[in-house]
């Protein structure tokens, strides 16, 4: 890993997960996907992650074809627009496609490789280690707890204490909507002695404030360990970016200066909260996450429609006003004037 990506990492920045741009007729939409990585690392975002579940899982099947491809547009614009930006892609599948494409991803120039463990449903613990000190030969790795109603696996503290011994783990993204799962995660950083080398991100979409706030104090030994998430790795963060890492330096620099939080800042993550529930669409439990994501983008002018790979998938019933009242109750969330500023320039 650059060493230069590796400080950004751990230091803590706004990672967003890249969305996928598509034409009316579901192919890759090449301009506005780099308009879309212009996007993100003019609003602030200190690294990507491509490839992942917000680029949509289905760029890996051989009728679309499209995960190089996708992965090269992004590390591209990286490149020339923002050298020094953490570059993270998406692996996912059992061990054999796992390494294909975290070779892929290496030979690119990606960073670390952001694992997905969801297609290893059955697998042990010592199975799922295996896989991952295997990708992990190939390419640094990105420990993922993706929620279950997206596909994810519960995994247990054992496992957790036992991948955080691989020294190819730079980070761990904690997603799985759960408090107590995402308490498993912090005590085994704290436990491994690697706390200054392993940085946890959020990927509570839920939560993403009071992640960001808290420190976790834990009993290691007979001395206590603080650990606290270095940033977040989100979803949530594909749209209003600019916003998002506005917060996210504003947290920082608090923590910095060691300042208490105001309480303005945590209703606004109540507010954020709020948001999230209707773009990923809770009451339908996430059927309509992909399209609200994309709903968000056509609305500020970065996407020309909200069509996903998968053509049975759309918002849902009543989605579409939960939108609309969030966006109406909190305007100062939105970074559209942004985007209609700078997107002559994106889109060229």
């Amino acid at each position: 890993m650059r060493n230069e990506a590796r400080q950004i990492l751990h230091g803590g920045t706004t990672i967003p997960a890249h969305a996928l741009a598509l034409t009316a007729d579901r192919k890759l939409d090449e301009r506005r996907q780099r308009a879309l990585t212009r996007y993100y690392l003019d609003a602030g975002a200190g690294g990507l992650a491509v490839g992942v579940h917000t680029t949509q899982f289905e760029i890996r099947e051989p009728k679309h074809g499209l995960l190089r491809p996708v992965l090269e547009l992004a590390v591209e614009e990286m490149k020339q627009r923002k050298p020094e930006a953490v570059r993270i892609a998406g692996v996912c599948g059992p061990t054999r496609q796992a390494v294909d494409e975290a070779r892929l991803a290496r030979d690119l120039g990606y960073d670390a490789g952001l694992v997905s463990l969801a297609a290893l449903g059955t697998a042990t613990d010592e199975e799922l280690f295996a896989h991952c000190r295997t990708v992990g030969d190939v390419l640094p790795i990105v420990g993922f707890y993706l929620q279950s109603a997206v596909g994810g696996r519960e995994l247990g503290e054992g496992f957790w204490r036992a991948f955080c011994t691989l020294e190819s783990v730079v980070a761990i993204k904690v997603a799985p909507f759960n408090r107590y799962r995402t308490l498993d995660v912090a005590r085994a950083v704290a436990e491994s002695g690697r706390e200054d080398e392993i940085a946890i991100y959020t990927g509570n979409d839920d939560h993403i404030v009071l992640d960001l706030v808290t420190t976790y104090v834990i009993p290691v030994g007979g001395r206590t360990v603080a650990v606290r998430m270095a940033g977040g790795l989100l979803g949530q963060w594909a749209f209003w970016t600019q916003r998002a890492a506005e917060l996210q330096a504003r947290v920082r620099q608090l923590q910095e200066d060691g300042a208490s939080f105001p309480p303005d800042l945590l209703s606004l993550g109540a507010q954020i909260t709020d948001v999230n529930q209707a773009v990923f669409d809770v009451r339908h439990a996430f059927a309509g996450c992909l399209p609200g994501i994309h709903e968000m983008l056509r609305r500020s002018g970065l996407l020309a429609g909200r069509w996903c790979l998968d053509a049975s998938l759309d918002l849902s019933p009543g989605q579409a006003e939960e939108i609309d009242r969030v966006i109406r109750f909190y305007p100062h969330l939105s970074d559209d004037e942004f985007v209609k500023e700078h997107f002559d320039d994106w889109i060229r």
